[in-house]
């Protein structure tokens, strides 16, 4: 699950992706962010080279690369961390599992070890540009139909 800090700066992103430069309170109002809270992902994601802001009259912010450059995975990691279900299977802040007996049989750890990889592929593929394609909807509405039916 992402946290409620990746989803907004996820929803800040598809904003500024629609090509205008909107200032911190219009795209607080227009997405329902907290201002305060806004502030503090736009630095982070200003610090990461991924927006760029602009003082004055019309000032505002704007993407600082293009939008189908710009993954998922790559919002995800800088915002919540390393994208992986268990401390063991994470690339970037390895931690093995305290309870674990063996990391090489653990049949836990097998299968998440999949899901992160899925997980993974799906997110660092996905970029916001094509997020923003109104008919990706119905193929997330889809997906949730076949898991539905799976469970």
């Amino acid at each position: 699950m992402i946290s409620q800090k990746a989803r907004y700066a996820l929803r800040a992103l598809l904003a500024l992706a629609e090509g205008k430069s909107p200032t911190i309170g219009e795209i607080a109002e227009e997405q329902k962010i907290p201002r305060k809270f806004l502030e503090q992902i736009l630095l982070d994601l200003k610090y990461q080279g991924l927006v760029s802001s602009r003082r004055g009259r019309s000032g505002g912010y704007e993407l600082h690369m293009p939008a189908d450059q710009i993954t998922f995975g790559r919002v995800l990691r800088i915002i919540d961390g390393p994208i992986a279900p268990l401390p063991c299977l994470s690339r970037t802040a390895y931690k093995p599992c305290n309870d674990c007996r063996d990391e090489k049989t653990c049949e836990i750890r097998r299968v998440f070890a999949r899901v992160a990889e899925s997980a993974r592929d799906v997110l660092d593929r996905v970029t916001i540009a094509e997020a923003m394609q109104k008919p990706g909807l119905a193929e997330v509405g889809d997906l949730s139909e076949t898991e539905a039916k799976s469970a």
